[in-house]
């Protein structure tokens, strides 16, 4: 069956696929000076955490040495660390606070 002029002329392109992008997990890390009233607030404040999630992650890290609050894409989940940080620095708590790939 032949082409018709439109047909044979018309190139077909496939769309390169939107990559999905990798996500980190965002961990915080216990210590014996930070107080567990002030890693609540950070959870409640920087990571929009309800009180008893935050307080469940809190005791969480306490108990483990470490602890997930949240996975982001990569760019939130840097600013998600320094906030924690500059936070931290502003009270004098040497709270810290990590990324890695999820």
């Amino acid at each position: 069956m032949p082409l018709s002029d439109y047909e044979e002329g018309v190139k077909t392109e496939s769309k390169p696929k939107a990559e999905t992008p990798k996500m980190y997990r965002v961990i915080l890390l216990n210590d014996h000076y930070t107080t567990m009233e002030f890693v609540v607030e950070v959870l409640v404040r920087v990571f929009k955490k309800p009180v008893p999630e935050a307080t469940r992650i809190m005791l969480d890290v306490h108990r483990k040495g470490q602890g997930t609050v949240g996975v982001y894409i990569r760019d939130v989940a840097e600013t998600k660390v320094s906030q924690v940080h500059a936070l931290a620095r502003e009270r004098e708590f040497p709270l810290r606070c990590t990324f890695e790939e999820a």
